[in-house]
C-alpha cells in the first residue's frame, strides 16, 4: 500500500471520528493527515511525512485553541433576555440597605435587588441585568440629560 493511501485512510478516520464526537480538534488533526498525504504525493520519505503531518496538525490545533480563547464567551443564561424576560426590565428602588441590597415589589411579589453598579447605590430607576434565583441583579438607569 502506498504511503499516500495510508495518509488518506488516517485522514478519513479522523474526519469520521470528528463527525461522531463533534470534537473540532480532530478535524484540525485531519488537516495534519492531509498535509502528510500531500507530502507523500510529493515523494518525500516517511520521516518527513510524519514530521510535516505532526507540525501542521499541531499548528492547526493550536490556532483553533487560540481563536476560541480570544472569542468572548456566551452570556450566562441568567443574563440572556431570550431565556429570561425579566432581564432589561426597569424597577424603581426607594431605599438601599448598607450591604447593597434592597427589598422591592416586582411583578406582584417581594424581591431582593442586588446592586451591580460601580458607584454607591442610590434610590431611583434601575435595570435588571441578571436573575440569580429569587434575586434581581440591577444597575442604575442613566437619567436623561437636560439641555
Amino acid at each position: 500500500m502506498a504511503d499516500s493511501t495510508l495518509w488518506w485512510i488516517i485522514t478519513g478516520l479522523l474526519v469520521a471520528a470528528e463527525l461522531a464526537t463533534g470534537t473540532f480538534y480532530l478535524l484540525m488533526l485531519a488537516i495534519g493527515g492531509l498535509a502528510g498525504a500531500l507530502t507523500a504525493h510529493a515523494g518525500a520519505d516517511q520521516y518527513t511525512q510524519m514530521i510535516v503531518a505532526a507540525v501542521v496538525g499541531a499548528a492547526a490545533v493550536f490556532a483553533c485553541y487560540w481563536v476560541r480563547r480570544r472569542r468572548p464567551g456566551d452570556p450566562s443564561p441568567r443574563a440572556d433576555r431570550s431565556v429570561n424576560l425579566d432581564v432589561g426590565e426597569v424597577v424603581q428602588i426607594e431605599h438601599w440597605n448598607a450591604d447593597g441590597t434592597a427589598q422591592i415589589r416586582y411583578r406582584g411579589a417581594q424581591w431582593t435587588a442586588v446592586y451591580r453598579g460601580a458607584a454607591a447605590p442610590q434610590a431611583g430607576r434601575h435595570r435588571v441585568v441578571e436573575l440569580e434565583g429569587s434575586r434581581l441583579l440591577v444597575e442604575p438607569v442613566p437619567s436623561p440629560s437636560s439641555s
